[in-house]
């Protein structure tokens, strides 16, 4: 029994418990991608239900993670897309502290936006910080909750993610002046190209309509048909969240 509850895998010439990084990196990133979508949907539409839901099921995951991590599904999925990479092991207590804080971000938007259907700043908040830790883990291998371990504990992180934890750190070539001309470039050209995005207007809606009535996608002004008509009809939910202007843009119409 101690087992199935037991923090982390013991493994052979580790002094603490670790999990497996390529299966956290995976799993965050299971649960970043349905955290965007939910968020946008909210943020576009006015419909939360989406993120009302992903509320309970990320506090789920982050619930069973503070047990064990291999009965969280987000790391059971992880960790099977993974299964082919070889393990790398970290510290398995920083990572216990870190998903602590999310557990905590879960609890905190249970209570305002699930049981209490409160909608304001403070939501904007804690789903921002939210997506900014799962992104940074998923993308960078960076885990920010992590950092935050050696505050608040006197015995030090172990293992971390490429041995920033190793005293001295392992640090990899810092960046060669071609790759520093190459970014500047880069921006440089990205500064023109909005410059010039800017020059050439707007598009007119979801698309150009005057380019889709030349190519005969949309007919003619004036010829609108019944079709037309009830194609262009505002649905009630549209109406209701104030967005009737942005959906007839969106779908095209007048």
């Amino acid at each position: 029994m101690s087992s199935v509850f037991a923090f982390g895998e013991q493994v052979d010439g580790y002094a603490v418990r670790v999990v497996n990084e390529r299966a956290v990196r995976a799993a965050a990133g299971l649960l970043f991608f349905p955290a965007v979508l939910s968020f946008m949907h909210s943020f576009l539409l006015g419909n939360f239900q989406h993120t009302r839901l992903f509320i309970v099921v990320f506090l789920i995951d982050m619930a069973l993670r503070q047990l064990n991590p291999r009965w969280a599904p987000s790391m059971i999925v992880g960790g099977w897309i993974v299964r082919h990479q070889a393990p790398e092991w970290v510290g398995a207590p920083q990572k216990r502290f870190a998903w602590g804080l999310g557990l905590l971000l879960g609890l905190a938007m249970l209570y305002l936006m699930v049981f209490n259907r409160y909608m304001g700043p403070l939501n904007m908040l804690i789903c921002g910080s939210c997506l900014l830790l799962m992104f940074f883990e998923t993308a960078f291998g960076i885990c920010l909750g992590c950092k935050l371990y050696n505050l608040f504990h006197r015995e030090q992180a172990q293992l971390c993610p490429g041995g920033v934890c190793e005293v001295p750190a392992q640090r990899a070539p810092g960046l060669r002046p071609a790759q520093w001309a190459t970014l500047a470039v880069f921006v440089g050209v990205t500064v023109l190209a909005a410059r010039w995005v800017d020059q050439t207007g707007p598009l007119g809606g979801f698309d150009d309509m005057a380019t889709l009535e030349d190519m005969g996608v949309v007919p003619k002004a004036g010829s609108a048909s019944a079709a037309d008509a009830e194609r262009c009809k505002v649905p009630d939910f549209a109406k209701a969240i104030g967005h009737e202007d942005l959906w007839k843009k969106h779908n095209g119409c007048s």
